[in-house]
């Protein structure tokens, strides 16, 4: 009797252990994670918040979650919230990219990365120079000739205010051409959704963003990209040129990433960078960054902090060469 009760106990927790294991082997990494875009639908930061947060999803990385986009103030208004809900935004990510830093440069908005916690970067996007399909222009050598002979003439659309990442990749491609990137007419829209309407609709002949925004509109012939800021062709878009295989040396990387509260500890901190060092494992993840023309790009918090000092000093030289800043 005491034999079949032991035998009873012993059969019971190696059955409960089991059952542990068996709820715990794929349980997710982290319960929740809510993203906070700061611009509209449609535009860079808000593919790369939602690509990233379906891939956690459904690969079950996070349990749970959602999408805030809190556009305003090129950004600003997203900033400001993080920081002054701090308290409340423990399992919170903020995308943002180049223009955090360019923005603060020019004094858009007040505050820097400093005042957010840089949790990583994970993408660079490379710029693209874009028409709508059915667009008089078939060549980026055809919008250099009406800029030659009228600056006026060429509007330029971008998804981000003036001074911002679209302008100043725009006016650098045309001082790769010669001519002063003062004299560039550029035209802010609130988000590359926006931007991009303006350019179906005729309002705007060309457009100024980055590559994964426009690529698969690229495949149905909706737009047609006349150039790219990356330094070969890639892999994703064979058949669109470089700016520098067309004597061009224009070359710019839009490094895109995640921010946290500031305050949060460092336990929260390495609980995000896990769950998206290994979504770079995962088969999802290559089809999305595939799709939009991305370059994997991680760096955890602490390398993504000394980047974002570098890139400060990068983007400010930059700014000041092609009259930005002073």
């Amino acid at each position: 009797m005491l034999k079949q009760l032991r035998k009873r106990v012993t059969t019971s927790i190696i059955a409960a252990s089991i059952a542990t294991l068996s709820s715990t082997a794929f349980a997710s990494d982290l319960d929740k994670i809510h993203f906070i875009i700061p611009g509209g639908a449609g535009g860079g930061w808000d593919m790369t918040a939602r690509g990233t947060g379906d891939v956690l999803l459904k690969t079950d990385l996070v349990k749970q979650v959602s999408f805030q986009n809190l556009s305003g103030g090129g950004g600003g208004k997203a900033i400001a919230h993080m920081i002054e809900t701090a308290e409340r935004q423990q399992d919170t990510l903020m995308v943002n990219s180049t223009p955090i830093v360019i923005r603060s440069l020019t004094g858009i908005f007040p505050q820097s990365f400093r005042d957010l916690t840089p949790i990583a970067s994970t993408i660079a996007d490379y710029g693209a120079i874009v028409v709508a399909g059915d667009s008089k222009y078939t060549s980026w050598k055809q919008v250099v000739a009406d800029f030659k002979e009228n600056p006026r003439q060429v509007k330029i659309a971008g998804g981000s205010a003036r001074g911002s990442m679209d302008h100043l990749v725009i006016a650098a491609a045309f001082k790769g051409e010669g001519f002063d990137p003062r004299k560039v007419r550029y035209i802010a829209y609130d988000a590359g959704g926006k931007a991009m309407a303006a350019v179906l609709s005729g309002e705007t002949p060309l457009l100024s963003t980055g590559l994964g925004e426009v690529l698969e509109m690229s495949k149905s012939g909706q737009v047609r990209i006349l150039a790219i800021t990356a330094p070969e062709r890639l892999a994703a878009a064979p058949n669109v040129p470089t700016l520098k295989e067309m004597g061009n040396d224009t070359v710019f990387a839009n490094w895109r990433g995640f921010f946290a509260a500031p305050g949060i500890s460092q336990e929260k901190i390495d609980g995000f960078n896990k769950v998206l060092s290994k979504m770079y494992k995962t088969d999802q993840w290559v089809t999305v960054r595939d799709r939009n023309g991305w370059i994997d790009n991680y760096k955890a918090d602490k390398d993504f902090y000394k980047f974002l000092e570098s890139q400060e000093t990068l983007i400010g030289d930059l700014m000041r060469e092609l009259g930005f800043l002073k």
